[in-house]
């Protein structure tokens, strides 16, 4: 009898104990899903809306994670090779490289950028491309020495306080890394979609793989993979030398990203670089121009796909 009562006892123990374990993880549960809602509705607060700019249709970047891949001499050929391919566009490309601008010397620009009747600054032209940079705002031999607001701020003046439209597509030349700039970008702007641009070495692919992470947490497309400095031609044989490997294909295939197109390793691309002419403007026959046209023509199908998607 004794032995049955205490049975029965203990049995009322567990069961009590398993209710009220299951009544605790139910509430923690509940408390956890009411403080995923709550910290859910303070960001959406604190995270500011995204607004368009004014007269400006849509809006591509071009990133790399990694410096050194080529990537404004991408974004520049680009924007050249889709004012070529369709003159009735009107394509703009904005340097927000705050730190490093390169644009000015890739377009042949200089000086300081007028103000209109509005009080906005007048991008300044060449190739049919309106362009702005830093690096009309700063001297030649300045250094930007700032913190992460100012260049926040330096941000909003490039692309709010300019007369940008109208605008077909602005490009945006993004710095290397996964910084303020990125984030700054995505949060303000409704961002078409990216452009990844990297070289074949392990470390670049790296740094580009972290550079997609980096897109898809902000909710922006990558339309696909421009592959820089891919092989070097033997000028005896002709040979294709892939100097740096070709890694670029495994990491397009495990980020299900097309390799939009492959460009060698080759003096006049870089020559052209320096000389403020664009490949795709000085050799026009080439075929480094008929490249950049072909990427052209992918970004204007895969744009105007992202139009009527957003229409919809």
């Amino acid at each position: 009898m004794v032995k049955l009562i205490t049975s029965n006892i203990v049995k009322n123990i567990l069961s009590y104990k398993l209710l009220s374990k299951y009544s605790f993880s139910s509430a923690a549960a509940q408390n956890s899903e009411n403080a995923d809602k709550r910290r859910a509705e303070i960001m959406a607060k604190g995270l500011p809306k995204k607004r368009p700019i004014p007269g400006v249709k849509q809006i591509l970047l071009i990133a790399s994670g990694k410096g050194g891949v080529g990537k404004t001499t991408t974004a520049v050929n680009l924007a050249c090779a889709m004012k070529l391919v369709d003159q009735s566009k009107e394509i703009g490309l904005l340097d927000a490289d705050v730190f490093g601008p390169s644009v000015p010397l890739m377009m042949n620009l200089s000086g300081e950028p007028m103000l209109n009747n509005d009080n906005l600054m007048e991008p300044l032209l060449n190739y049919g491309i309106k362009c702005m940079s830093m690096g009309l705002l700063v001297s030649g031999d300045g250094a930007v020495v700032w913190r992460g607001l100012m260049v926040m701020q330096a941000l909003d003046r490039l692309t709010r306080q300019v007369a940008w439209g109208p605008l077909d597509c602005l490009i945006i030349d993004t710095p290397p890394g996964t910084g303020d700039t990125h984030l700054s970008l995505a949060q303000n702007l409704p961002i078409d979609g990216a452009i990844l641009v990297t070289t074949p070495q392990t470390a670049a692919l790296q740094v580009t793989r972290r550079g997609a992470t980096m897109l898809e947490k902000l909710k922006v497309p990558i339309f696909g993979i421009v592959e820089n400095m891919s092989h070097v031609i033997c000028e005896g044989c002709g040979a294709k030398n892939h100097i740096f490997g070709e890694n670029t294909g495994h990491l397009a295939s495990q980020l299900e990203l097309p390799v939009l197109e492959s460009f060698e390793l080759n003096q006049a691309v870089s020559d052209s670089t320096a000389s403020g002419q664009p490949v795709v403007l000085s050799e026009p026959g080439s075929k480094y121009a008929e490249h950049y046209k072909n990427l052209a023509k992918q970004v204007y199908s895969i744009l105007s796909q992202s139009a009527v998607k957003g229409e919809q």
